[in-house]
């Protein structure tokens, strides 16, 4: 967690190596995952890697117990389930009902969840610059509460729950079609390529919807008193919108998204080839 959001805020202290991509020509990489992890372990020792974890753990559990105690108030016993005998309209109908019910479960406990996934982050980014205003759960909930206010929780909530929504209604939608249009029932293995379709579909949609949670997770540490939000490391960003612009127009909505072959924001042709 801690190499890949110290990649997603740009903090790269180590050079990059030249390589070559699957054309042969000479690229740029960034350090992988290990190399980084390496890294902060020199630096900080092997507790080092998990900064922040308290406050993750305790956001995870959080969301954990509020998804359940939804699911009791509004049982899916209560709904209809999709089956292979529903018409085209009935099965798109139940389809969009269950999809609704997925995303008024995940909208609660991200409400729930989020302020100490804002603590998290900060705990994390204050690697950068060795700073130790975030040292514990309950001082940063004090620290933000009087700093910032209730809405300090809330940094970043916007872009996250943004890609929460897309991410489930694309992933049903498209799961559900292919299954239906794609997906012959003559086939002896049709009950089993659906069964993965949505998991296929997750990994896919993933994909789009990384930059609402690239630019969700900078705006928790954006102009929070921290070096890695502030500039030379980022303007101080006025929405989530300027912050999403921002990272557009240099290329980088995608920043972060890869551990292991990270190519630098640098063109191949910046530098000789062989």
């Amino acid at each position: 967690l801690l190499t890949r959001f110290l990649s997603q805020v740009g903090h790269e202290p180590l050079p990059p190596t030249i390589g070559r991509n699957v054309l042969g020509r000479k690229v740029l990489y960034l350090p992988g995952f290990f190399t980084y992890a390496r890294h902060i372990v020199e630096v900080d020792g092997k507790r080092g890697l998990f900064r922040g974890l308290t406050p993750r753990l305790i956001s995870s559990t959080l969301s954990t117990i509020t998804r359940g105690s939804v699911k009791k108030a509004f049982p899916l016993e209560d709904m209809e389930h999709v089956s292979n005998k529903d018409d085209v309209k009935t099965s798109l109908r139940k389809v969009v009902r269950e999809t609704s019910h997925e995303m008024m479960m995940q909208c609660v406990s991200r409400v729930v969840s989020h302020p100490l996934h804002v603590i998290s982050m900060r705990c994390m980014v204050q690697f950068v610059g060795r700073e130790v205003k975030y040292s514990g759960v309950f001082s940063a909930i004090g620290r933000i509460f009087k700093e910032e206010g209730i809405l300090g929780f809330f940094v970043g909530f916007v872009p996250h729950i943004l890609g929460d929504v897309i991410f489930l209604w694309c992933c049903n939608l498209l799961a559900h079609f292919i299954n239906t249009y794609a997906v012959d029932d003559n086939f002896s293995q049709a009950s089993v390529i659906r069964s993965y379709t949505k998991f296929v579909m997750g990994i896919a949609v993933s994909m789009l919807t990384y930059p609402f949670l690239l630019v969700g997770d900078l705006m928790a540490v954006n102009n929070c008193g921290l070096r890695a939000g502030l500039p030379p490391y980022a303007p101080a960003f006025a929405s989530w919108i300027h912050c999403w612009r921002y990272l557009s127009a240099q290329g980088q909505l995608f920043r972060g998204s890869s551990l292991l072959f990270r190519r630098a924001p640098i063109p191949a042709a910046s530098f000789p080839i062989d």
